[in-house]
């Protein structure tokens, strides 16, 4: 992995800064912190910048900039705090769906079952609730397991049994909604390359520009924000709290993109990259945001700042793909399985010991 910023990185960095810039963010309170959604202002922006287009392999009329670029357009928009739109479209591609169908039920993954699938003659019923990326979603692509196996099952938007609870996060209802077996779209796998690991690390990177975007208020505010004589990032109670923040946004950010080198460089190996920066994402924007208003104090929680947006945008999105805990235990079991693969494959590769003349 290379460390030096790549040109057009840093250009498609900052056009995607620039346009987002421009949206007009939602300083109320209450409510959702963002429009999200294929309605949302930022799906504009990207559109007009043909985000679509990064990720997808140049024999699909893309551009071929690999799963780095799809981290960099998540993380600007964390950064922004515009909503995620981009997260949809990308794994939509990904399984080879059309664009327009929004994702719901990834947060039961790591443990249990958000939706649950049971057989049925020619297929499935699903039933359960599950957090989806659209408020007014079109079709939805639900994470479920079939016979053990999480699988990524497409459900039409009039299909029986399907409801959206207001809200937010909005919340899909599924009540004995009928899927077939040509409705499973993908399994979601451990494979670094799959889908499912995809998705992570997009998200793990949105989470890291929610850290960044908060983090960049509070200290602009701590530097003008005067108490006892003394701007307030000079007080060390102040300070230092900012100053490791920046450690922990350093180290999450070099496991979101290490994570996204491993796939674009084309390792097919079984790796736990993108589950542990998820998992270290998720604790860095509960932490991170958390340092940032109390660094603010009763301004953070006030339209003044707008940092209410992030923290609420932090609680929600932290464990939309399953809890910190959840993940780092897959990551640990997935550790451990490969250190017992490795030492069973060594022990078989031993030579067999020589018999030694007057010994049994």
């Amino acid at each position: 992995m290379d460390p030096t910023p790549d040109p057009l990185v840093v250009q498609l960095r900052k056009a995607l800064r620039t346009a987002l810039a421009r949206i007009p963010v939602r300083s109320e309170v209450h409510g959702a912190p963002v429009t999200d959604g294929a309605a949302g202002p930022a799906r504009a922006v990207l559109d007009q910048l043909g985000a679509a287009d990064f990720e997808r392999p140049a024999d699909a009329g893309g551009l071929d900039l690999g799963l780095t670029a799809g981290v960099l357009v998540s993380e600007e928009l964390g950064r922004a705090a515009g909503g995620n739109p981009y997260r949809a479209v990308a794994t939509a591609a990904d399984v080879g769906r059309p664009a327009g169908a929004a994702l719901a039920g990834l947060e039961a993954l790591p443990v249990g079952d958000g939706v649950t699938a049971k057989p049925r003659g020619d297929g499935w019923e699903l039933t359960g609730t599950a957090t989806v990326d659209d408020p007014e979603p079109g079709p939805l692509l639900v994470a479920t397991r079939t016979g053990g196996v999480p699988v990524l099952v497409a459900v039409p938007r009039d299909a029986p049994g399907r409801g959206v609870a207001a809200g937010w996060p909005p919340v899909v209802r599924l009540e004995a909604t009928p899927v077939t077996e040509a409705d499973v779209v993908a399994e979601l796998d451990d494979s670094l390359a799959g889908p499912l690991a995809r998705a992570r690390l997009r998200q793990a990177a949105y989470l890291l520009g929610i850290a960044e975007g908060a983090h960049q208020l509070a200290v602009r505010y701590a530097g003008v924000r005067r108490q006892f004589d003394t701007r307030l990032r000079d007080l060390p109670a102040v300070a230092f709290p900012l100053a490791r923040a920046v450690v922990a946004l350093r180290a999450t950010r070099t496991a979101v993109y290490r994570g996204a080198w491993l796939v674009d460089s084309g390792h097919d190996q079984v790796d736990t990259a993108p589950v542990t920066a998820l998992a270290m994402a998720a604790e860095t924007a509960r932490d991170v945001v958390r340092v940032c208003m109390q660094s603010c104090g009763v301004r953070a929680m006030t339209p003044e700042l707008g940092l209410h947006r992030y923290f609420r945008l932090a609680a929600a999105e932290s464990s939309r793909y399953g809890e910190p805990a959840a993940l780092w235990r897959l990551a640990g079991a997935a550790r451990l399985d490969l250190a017992r693969r490795t030492a069973t494959t060594d022990r078989a590769e031993w030579p067999a010991a020589a018999a030694v003349p007057g010994h049994v």
